[in-house]
């Protein structure tokens, strides 16, 4: 199955490409950092924890970087990850007052300066827009995961995408496994046929609950939602979008980033029901069928006091691959048995550090800035959205409880994130019941 541009407005039944119109590229054309000497400007978009982690890793990627603006919908978020980033970083973290931007457009007015660098860390309803907008703007990316929660907003991200790869601009996503040494050497031996032909595969995100802001006072609807945006489909995707799509997308990468051609689902509240927790599920399990029908088996739950799970297994004809990123396991079994020597536990993802080598979130930041200063953009592009589409249609697939093929669910025009959004807006999609809600 081909992901280009071509192949979608075909199985889409779309003859013109009006779905896929960015507006016209205003940057620059040829970016060239030949120079080693200019000083590279980061604007941060999304000050939240992992918003300020990213800057962090920014800073440390190149000695010649600074932070020079903020952007986010809340001061307070703001004004607390400057104060964490400039304990931290000192002088290298140069944002004047005049480039604080607070509220919902503080995005746009972020991306007027000069900054050579964005970080795109708002809840992942923006991201589309974000991306963009950062892509018009002539700015090298660096894109937290999820690229989209609805399809309209993905066709729009892998729009900009395409005129970012055309304009030289760098693209790194926020897949952060793919930076990760142990599982870089891993798949590339499953690739490269280790175990043979893939027969199945299995992965899972099974863990507990996660944080939440109590409602106060002075707070609207809109900014409730948006202060527990993992909560609501609309901002987050839900959690198999949001979170478990970094167990998909490894599952994606050790298959050779072949495309599922459909999925099945089940998933629901078993647990998580109580009304703070939005309109998301608390689990989700899929089945995914492949073009050659071979088929892969995905989990993923958000429950307290349950068993955790966060791995992949690969089954082939001449062996066996299991990754397990709680305990640091890499190993394959069978004709050519195989392991990587990593003993480093999983506790926590961002605060996952590796003994040996820089952590695979720094690693990330590192070949963004060394393809800038080399004049190589690099760009994740293509597989990227690969991952969040196959996640999309999980998704898709356990609201509806119907069989959803990838075709169909990148050709949906069902909008989540609303086209304009304002602090005193009233938006609420109810839980999706699978039978009833088939509408994908």
């Amino acid at each position: 199955m081909s992901f280009s541009r071509r192949k979608f407005l075909k199985t889409a039944g779309i003859t013109a490409a009006a779905s896929f119109v960015i507006n016209d590229f205003v940057g620059a054309t040829t970016p060239n950092w030949r120079l080693n000497s200019k000083t590279l400007k980061v604007g941060l978009i999304g000050c939240g924890g992992r918003g300020t982690a990213a800057a962090m890793e920014a800073l440390n990627a190149d000695p010649n970087v600074i932070l020079y603006a903020m952007a986010d919908a809340f001061a307070d978020q703001l004004n607390n990850s400057y104060d964490s980033l400039s304990k931290a970083y000192g002088d290298k973290v140069q944002v004047s007052d005049k480039h604080k931007f607070v509220g919902l457009d503080a995005y746009r007015q972020l991306l007027a300066l000069d900054v050579d660098v964005v970080l795109l860390a708002a809840p992942p309803g923006f991201r589309p827009a974000h991306l963009e907008a950062s892509v018009n703007a002539g700015k090298h990316i660096f894109c937290e995961k999820p690229f989209a929660v609805d399809a309209p907003g993905l066709r729009r991200a892998m729009a900009a995408a395409d005129v970012a790869k055309a304009n030289d601009l760098s693209l790194v996503s926020g897949f952060c496994w793919r930076y990760h040494k142990p599982k870089r050497e891993t798949f590339d031996k499953v690739i490269k046929g280790q175990i043979g032909d893939v027969l199945t595969a299995e992965s899972s995100y099974n863990t507990g609950e996660l944080w939440y802001k109590e409602r106060q006072p002075n707070w609207s609807d809109f900014e409730y939602q948006l202060r527990n945006w993992l909560y609501y489909n609309w901002l987050s995707g839900d959690h198999i979008i949001e979170q478990a799509i970094h167990s998909l997308d490894m599952m994606q990468w050790a298959l050779g980033d072949e495309l599922p051609i459909s999925a099945v689902a089940s998933g629901g509240r078993q647990k998580r029901k109580d009304p703070k927790f939005g309109n998301v599920y608390d689990h989700f399990s899929v089945v995914y069928e492949y073009g050659d029908g071979k088929k892969s088996f995905f989990s993923c739950r958000q429950q307290n006091d349950t068993a955790p799970s966060y791995a992949v297994e690969l089954v082939g004809d001449k062996g066996r691959c299991i990754v397990d990123c709680r305990t640091g396991a890499h190993t394959i079994v069978g004709e050519k048995p195989w392991s990587y020597a990593d003993d480093t536990k999983f506790t926590n993802e961002n605060a996952y550090k590796e003994n040996s080598s820089r952590s695979m979130y720094q690693q990330e930041h590192d070949e963004l800035f060394a393809g800038i200063r080399n004049n190589k953009p690099k760009h994740d592009g293509d597989w990227m959205f690969k991952s969040n589409l196959v996640a999309l249609a999980g998704r898709m697939a356990g609201y509806s409880g119907q069989k959803v093929t990838l075709d169909d669910a990148l050709a949906s025009n069902v909008v989540l994130f609303p086209e304009n959004v304002s602090w005193d807006m009233k938006y609420s999609l109810p839980i999706s019941t699978p039978g009833v809600d088939t509408k994908i």
